[in-house]
């Protein structure tokens, strides 16, 4: 690598370095609760908890309508 183009990735490094000191940072517990608090409100909108009704159910068993 020559002296310019480490000089170029050193400033890049450098202005990363700079925007990710200036994110504002959440604590793990506040962040844990807003998520739990989060789904705690949205578990009525979520297919996995409350199942799916058999009449909107694209995956249902099909009948099979046969005639002996």
């Amino acid at each position: 690598m020559s002296g310019s183009s480490s000089v170029a990735a050193m400033k890049k490094v450098v202005q990363q370095l700079q925007l990710e000191a200036r994110l504002n940072r959440v604590k793990v517990s506040q962040a844990a609760a807003d998520l739990k608090q989060f789904c705690l409100q949205n578990a009525q909108h979520n297919l996995l908890l409350t199942g799916v009704s058999s009449s909107t159910n694209p995956f249902r068993p099909q009948k099979v309508c046969s005639f002996l």
